[in-house]
């Protein structure tokens, strides 16, 4: 098992920045892809961002691509998605999520593990 915690949400005015962070325990993060996904409220939950177990290769949702980041720190059992020029349409909650099999996945089924989700607000 594995546990993912997020945290690093909150209100930001658009074209500002967060950091949101992932820890997980239970087992090392470094088995596992981590991706991130968000779900605004009335739509499904999509894709954002993953990040390869050594973290050499990220793959992006076009709509962040340019903007956000994903990186990981494997001896500290963290992910980390840099947020940069924060949209009013990205508001969300933002999910942590990670994967055993070796693959960028952008399909939500494809992760076995999910933290609780932590809310970003990007004002106008």
């Amino acid at each position: 098992q594995v546990q993912l915690v997020e945290s690093g949400g909150g209100l930001v005015q658009a074209g500002g920045s967060l950091r949101l962070s992932c820890a997980a325990s239970g087992r090392t993060l470094r088995n596992y892809v981590m991706g991130w996904f968000r779900q605004a409220p009335g739509k499904e939950r999509e894709f954002v961002a993953a990040i390869s177990k050594s973290g050499g290769t990220t793959n992006y949702a076009d709509s962040v691509k340019g903007r956000f980041t994903l990186s990981r720190d494997n001896a500290k059992n963290t992910s980390y998605l840099q947020m940069n020029s924060l949209k009013p349409e990205d508001t969300a909650v933002y999910y942590c999520a990670a994967a055993f099999r070796n693959l960028l996945a952008t399909t939500s089924l494809r992760y076995e593990y999910w933290g609780q989700g932590t809310q970003v607000t990007v004002s106008s």
